[in-house]
């Protein structure tokens, strides 16, 4: 059995009848939404969301930034007089 990744859970039909007051009920909290009492989605505050997709894109940055530390050394040296 798939791990619920949350403290509230409902089901599909339960979402489909009052979205608005599950979301005002988990106080910012996620929802794991359950289908045959398997979780099929999370249903996160928008807020949340943002944050993670943030830190998802520091993630990426950071991965360029240490693939390119390796490529200073290869890099051609231009004294800033010469510009």
């Amino acid at each position: 059995m798939n791990s619920v990744l949350a403290n509230c859970s409902v089901s599909i039909s339960e979402l489909k009848r009052n979205p608005s007051a599950l979301i005002d009920q988990a106080e910012g909290a996620p929802i794991a939404i359950l289908n045959h009492n398997k979780p099929t989605a999370y249903l996160i505050p928008a807020e949340t969301y943002e944050e993670l997709m943030e830190k998802v894109e520091d993630y990426h940055l950071g991965v360029i930034v240490k693939k390119r530390q390796n490529e200073k050394n290869s890099g051609i040296h231009i004294d800033i007089d010469d510009l």
